[in-house]
């Protein structure tokens, strides 16, 4: 499931280009190959387990060389954040921040498409974490605790670039999957979300809930299916919780698609 998991991870593409959103830097990379031969800590968070897919994809660019990984910078005893990672390429160093998030386009939130990009749970959303980036875990680069450890690396804060591996899935509501995103990236959009109440019109199809990590793998036919009375079944525990599930879908013509099934 390695292998699943990370030609998942390489067939989302980063969700803006460039500096357009937030003038925050996305970091390009083109990797050649999507085999991958690393164990992995199961009992990662889903975010950790990312960066170690990262790490493995930076490991295999020539013109990349990765010096640091995962920096706690502290402060005494106080935990004030961490890198995630100090790379060279090209010679050149890079600060780079690697996210990887689900988000749910709700129009009555915000006034723009940034603003719309909210989490499964409606705990979090896409402007919250551009502005974490941009005002906490960003300049936290620049900070006085964080010198030594730059020090040590013998890199200077004038000479680094700071860029983000910022990769998301997107969702859009079943109703109006003809939303036209203008500036983030279309190709970011892996299928659509309904909640409870629009369940039954997909009462002929078969459904497959993924585990956490599994959120990464691009649906496949070989599973083990559930008719719609099983996965309603299945569903009641989560959406009571207030917990919203990412679920495969196999329409009657064989054709297979990510939703979010949402408990609001």
């Amino acid at each position: 499931m390695f292998q699943k998991r990370y030609e998942g991870f390489l067939k989302i593409p980063c969700l803006w280009r460039n500096n357009s959103v937030f003038n925050i830097k996305q970091f390009e990379v083109f990797s050649t190959s999507d085999k991958i031969d690393i164990d992995l800590d199961e009992n990662l968070r889903l975010g950790k387990y990312v960066e170690r897919l990262v790490s493995f994809e930076l490991e295999q660019q020539d013109d990349i060389s990765v010096l640091a990984e995962n920096i706690q910078v502290q402060d005494g005893k106080i935990t004030l954040g961490e890198l995630d990672c100090l790379l060279l390429r090209n010679d050149k160093p890079i600060h780079l921040e690697i996210i990887y998030k689900f988000y749910l386009y709700d129009a009555s939130v915000g006034n723009s498409e940034i603003d719309h990009f909210i989490g499964p749970n409606r705990k979090d959303s896409l402007v919250e974490k551009l502005n974490k980036l941009k005002n906490k875990q960003l300049p936290l680069l620049y900070s006085d605790v964080c010198k030594p450890y730059l020090d040590a690396l013998d890199l200077s804060t004038k000479n680094i670039e700071q860029q983000v591996y910022f990769k998301a899935q997107l969702f859009l509501p079943f109703s109006s999957q003809d939303i036209e995103l203008e500036t983030l990236n279309t190709d970011c959009i892996a299928g659509f979300y309904i909640n409870l109440n629009a369940l039954q019109q997909f009462e002929d199809c078969k459904f497959y809930m993924p585990t956490k990590k599994d959120w990464l793998v691009i649906p496949h036919a070989n599973v083990n299916w559930l008719n719609f009375d099983a996965f309603e079944l299945k569903t009641k525990d989560f959406l009571e919780q207030k917990f919203s599930a990412l679920c495969w879908i196999k329409f009657k013509n064989g054709e297979l698609k990510k939703l979010f099934l949402v408990w609001w």
